[in-house]
């Protein structure tokens, strides 16, 4: 499922100032997309980097990242009693 994409072209300079800014970003383990879109970054990440030659004179390079993010620690009062479903059960008729 694609949460945001975005293609344009830009100068060299402006491509160096946002691969730095996303990696600022990543550093801080948050990245933020369109207008005002979040994504937390695990700690650990997969990265890979692809370097292709299209014909005689065109690049490209390619690069990704992926993750899992951990799941969500249950709530104090879950966590307690796992197994308990409701404290005051009805009884049964």
């Amino acid at each position: 499922m694609d949460i945001y994409e975005d293609e344009r072209t830009v100068s060299r300079a402006d491509l160096a100032a946002w691969l730095r800014q996303v990696a600022s970003q990543l550093e801080t383990g948050q990245v933020f997309y369109g207008a005002a879109g979040t994504i937390a970054v695990a700690d650990q990440v997969h990265c890979e980097l692809e370097i292709e030659q299209e014909g005689k004179d065109e690049f490209s390079i390619e690069i990704e990242f992926s993750w899992v993010n951990p799941k969500a620690d249950p709530p104090a009062e879950e966590a307690a009693d796992p197994d308990s479903e409701d404290e005051n059960p009805t009884p049964a008729a």
